[in-house]
């Protein structure tokens, strides 16, 4: 089996250590999009739920507490 994973650090265990820390550093980037990516999908979820919160009703309760 020749999977991805195992062809890159084949060509990690292959490159000169100048290419490996620009290797790196594209791989540190597409983390930090993945998790900023799920980090606004959390973000606008929450945003929905809050929505529910959002209500004449429950703002005059809430604003004699």
């Amino acid at each position: 089996m020749n999977t991805a994973k195992e062809r890159l650090l084949k060509i990690i265990d292959e490159a000169p250590e100048n290419e490996v820390r620009k290797i790196l550093d594209f791989a540190e980037q597409i983390k930090n999009k993945n998790e900023i990516s799920l980090f606004k999908d959390l973000s606008k979820a929450s945003e929905s739920s809050l929505d529910f919160w959002d209500n004449d009703i429950d703002d005059e309760v809430w604003n004699n507490v």
